[in-house]
């Protein structure tokens, strides 16, 4: 399938992964409207693609994204009203709304400054891989502002409540090591390790049965907000909904593997996706 060309965003497709890169280096990869606009179009489009089984976001140049662009998302945007609430759907639609719920693997690769609103669909992604290096930082408060938008929110999901009011009140920023030491990223790597890093989870994640991996990243997301007769009902129906739905009958294959091949271990690895639907 070929990709469609955007003025402020490239789409790469590689072995599987589809790479979305914010393309507006010259400006730290800051989010401008024509950047919502077109990363909207992107990860729509990526939804459905059956070309893509994991989604990497990262950022040309040096930079992850540092924000909202202030010249053009705010103050351009306060001079017209309808334009800015057009452009603010599309930015919360496709930072949280669109990658919170993908229906496959996503991974934030950070290869630079994460600043601010760029918090948002860093979170959103399923896992984040920083260089060390990396620079992290909510400076809102210098600008006279505070983390809006979901900023705030998202970020008491990954940050303790001491670690997010500190750099959410003084502004002080972050390197890439101390965000793995906070867990707002999963872990952190030699810049020049970083895509390699990246390609190795993304080709981890391939090995699984795709509903199987569907499923889990949908339960575990829903059920933090359950009580625990709620989520033992929504999980009992998402395990049957799996059965019904896996194209590779991944539970009986893999029972299949375990009791008369002998072929599987739990535990030591994936099963052998022995009828894998392109």
């Amino acid at each position: 399938m070929a990709t469609k060309e955007y003025k402020t965003v490239l789409v790469e497709k590689e072995d599987g992964i589809t790479w979305v890169i914010f393309n507006r280096p010259e400006k730290r990869n800051a989010m401008s409207p024509q950047l919502h606009f077109d990363m909207y179009d992107a990860v729509t489009d990526a939804e459905g693609d059956p070309e893509t089984q994991v989604m990497v976001i990262t950022g040309a140049g040096s930079s992850w994204c540092a924000g909202m662009d202030l010249k053009e998302f705010f103050r351009e945007g306060d001079k017209n009203p309808e334009f800015q609430r057009k452009v603010g759907w599309a930015s919360q639609e496709w930072r949280w709304r669109k990658l919170f719920t993908f229906p496959k693997p996503t991974i934030a690769m950070v290869n630079g400054f994460c600043f601010g609103g760029a918090f948002t669909p860093m979170i959103a992604c399923d896992f984040a891989i920083a260089a060390e290096d990396a620079l992290f930082g909510l400076s809102e408060v210098n600008w006279g502002i505070l983390p809006g938008g979901l900023v705030s929110r998202v970020v008491t999901d990954m940050m303790t409540l001491r670690d997010g009011l500190y750099h959410a009140m003084t502004g002080d920023p972050f390197d890439g090591k101390k965000a793995a030491e906070m867990r707002l990223v999963n872990f952190a790597v030699p810049a020049d390790q970083l895509r390699a890093e990246t390609i190795a989870l993304a080709k981890k994640l391939m090995e699984k049965n795709p509903s199987a991996l569907r499923a889990t990243k949908q339960a575990y997301k829903l059920v933090r907000n359950m009580d625990y007769s709620q989520a033992e009902d929504y999980l009992a129906a998402k395990g049957a909904q799996i059965k019904m739905q896996d194209r590779e009958s991944g539970y009986d294959e893999g029972i299949k593997q375990f009791i008369d091949d002998k072929t599987y271990k739990p535990g030591l690895g994936p099963m052998a996706r022995v009828n894998k639907v392109s």
